[in-house]
C-alpha cells in the first residue's frame, strides 16, 4: 500500500467510517429516537392541554351566552313585573280615588240634607216664636190697654232675644 499518496490508510478511513455510522447509529436509537418520542408526547401533551383549554373556553363562552339570555329574561321579567305592579297601583289608586268620590258625595248629600233639616227645623222653630210673641203682644193689648203696644212689642222681642240666648 505504498503506492498511496500521503500515507493514507483506506482501511482505517473505512473503520472509522464504520465506527462513526455505528456510534451516529446507537446515539440515535439510545439518545435522538427516545428524546424525539418524549418531545412528541410532550407535544402531544400540551396540545390536549391547548384543546381541552379551548374546550372549556368554549364551554365557558356558552354558559356566559346562557346566563346573558337568562339575565336578559330576568330583566324583561323584572320590567313586565315592574309594569304590572305599577299598572295595579294605579288601578288600585283610581279605585280609592272613585271610592273616596263616593264618599265625598255622599258626605255632600248628607250635609245638605241636615242643612236642610237645620233650615226648616230653624224656620219652624222662627214661626213658633213669632207666634207665641204675636199671641204675647195681643194678649198685652188685650189686657193692658194702658201699656204703649210699641214699647211692648219692644220689651218682648228682648225678652225672646234674652231667652234664646240662654
Amino acid at each position: 500500500m505504498s503506492n498511496i499518496p500521503l500515507n493514507i490508510d483506506w482501511q482505517q478511513i473505512l473503520l472509522h467510517w464504520m465506527n462513526l455510522a455505528i456510534l451516529v447509529g446507537g446515539l440515535y436509537f439510545l439518545l435522538f429516537k427516545p428524546v424525539k418520542q418524549f418531545m412528541e408526547k410532550r407535544e402531544a401533551h400540551y396540545k390536549e392541554l391547548d384543546r381541552q383549554a379551548a374546550q372549556k373556553l368554549e364551554e365557558a363562552e356558552a354558559v356566559k351566552t346562557q346566563y346573558q339570555q337568562k339575565l336578559d329574561g330576568m330583566e324583561e321579567e323584572l320590567h313586565a313585573a315592574r309594569a304590572k305592579a305599577q299598572q295595579a297601583v294605579q288601578q288600585s289608586t283610581e279605585e280609592q280615588l272613585k271610592e273616596a268620590r263616593k264618599q265625598a258625595r255622599q258626605i255632600v248629600a248628607q250635609a245638605q240634607a241636615q242643612a236642610e233639616h237645620s233650615k226648616e227645623k230653624a224656620i219652624k222653630d222662627s214661626h213658633r216664636e213669632l207666634r207665641r210673641l204675636a199671641m204675647e203682644a195681643a194678649e198685652m193689648l188685650a189686657f193692658h190697654p194702658e201699656v204703649d203696644p210699641f214699647e211692648q212689642f219692644l220689651d218682648m222681642t228682648e225678652e225672646g232675644a234674652e231667652h234664646e240666648g240662654r
